[in-house]
């Protein structure tokens, strides 16, 4: 009988060991989770993580919390992620300048699309040009003939030279052959308040930022980004009606460093899918002026994939000078 018993113990030692791994990764998230992203406290990315943290936190059982690393247009944060443990402890909030930043720097400390794993897209949104409100220019058009005869450029606002909001003011003025000098700040807020202090003209910001000054009349919208009207200021014509050609946006996603354990993707990806459509949170979102966009990994790797391809046509098309 001995050879039976130890044979017995034998195998289910080899069980145990197989099934330990296995166990250890079901129980993520073992310790506080740190989501990072590129931008000022305050920000469109900021905001919209803390309540990703505060819905997961409830969700899985384990304190998510939000650490800002904002510089170089939210590639300084996005390298610190790609060289990151892979063990679900470190996770991103990447926007859509994200793309842009690999079109218009002429070296990241990362590969853009290959040193991630991609877990979800978050929420879709455009970009919001606004002025002060007794500017002279009070339209697009007016906007478009009063550069054009202006002695100086205009002066544009955004988060940081590789930006999304930078390119698309770089790309407002190849399109309407108007020049515009674009004033790099470390937040939109900083950009914001300078635009109210009449030190700038515009800025190009997120809705989250511009939406609530907006509305208060401290600030007065030009146009919107996107190709259709924006649901959060439909009276705002978008840019490519006065402008044939442009268009563009951003959007915010959650990625991981690349090698993620596929039980820890898994978990999550539907963790978020499950947020995202929770009333309550779609309107929090709605309120920032974001669209909850839940994705597969898949369709998020091959949107960050083509939107590279599609700015760097953009810059070279545009002489727009890389960084």
């Amino acid at each position: 009988m001995r050879p039976f018993i130890d044979r017995r113990a034998t195998l289910a030692g080899i069980a145990a060991t197989i099934a330990a791994p296995n166990d250890a990764r079901a129980a993520w998230p073992d310790k506080t989770v740190t989501i990072v992203h590129g931008f000022a406290a305050g920000g469109n990315a900021d905001v919209v993580a803390r309540i990703m943290a505060d819905a997961l936190s409830r969700k899985l059982g384990q304190q998510f919390v939000v650490e800002p690393r904002p510089g170089a247009g939210g590639t300084l944060a996005a390298g610190y992620v790609a060289r990151a443990k892979p063990d679900g402890g470190v996770i991103a909030i990447l926007p859509g300048g994200h793309s842009v930043s690999a079109a218009i720097y002429k070296q990241l400390p990362y590969r853009t699309v290959e040193d991630f794993t991609w877990i979800t897209l978050l929420t879709d949104y455009p970009f919001v040009l606004a002025t002060y409100p007794d500017h002279p220019v009070k339209n697009l058009s007016q906007l478009i003939d009063y550069a054009r005869k202006a002695p100086e450029p205009m002066l544009c606002a955004n988060v940081g030279n590789g930006s999304g909001q930078h390119l698309a003011g770089e790309l407002l003025a190849s399109l309407a052959k108007i020049p515009i000098k674009e004033v790099p700040y470390k937040g939109g807020s900083e950009g914001m308040l300078d635009v109210i202090g009449k030190r700038i003209d515009m800025i190009m910001d997120t809705p989250t930022i511009l939406l609530e000054q907006i509305r208060t009349g401290q600030l007065r919208a030009l146009g919107v980004t996107g190709a259709k009207p924006f649901f959060a200021l439909p009276d705002t014509p978008p840019i490519g009606t006065v402008v044939p050609g442009y268009e563009t946006g951003s959007w915010l996603g959650m990625a991981a460093p690349l090698g993620l354990p596929a039980e820890v993707e898994t978990t999550l990806r539907q963790t978020l899918h499950e947020i995202l459509v929770d009333p309550d949170i779609v309107a929090k979102l709605r309120g920032l002026g974001n669209l909850a966009v839940p994705s597969s990994g898949e369709a998020f790797r091959d949107k960050v994939a083509a939107e590279v391809v599609k700015w760097t046509k953009v810059v070279a098309d545009a002489k727009i000078e890389r960084i």
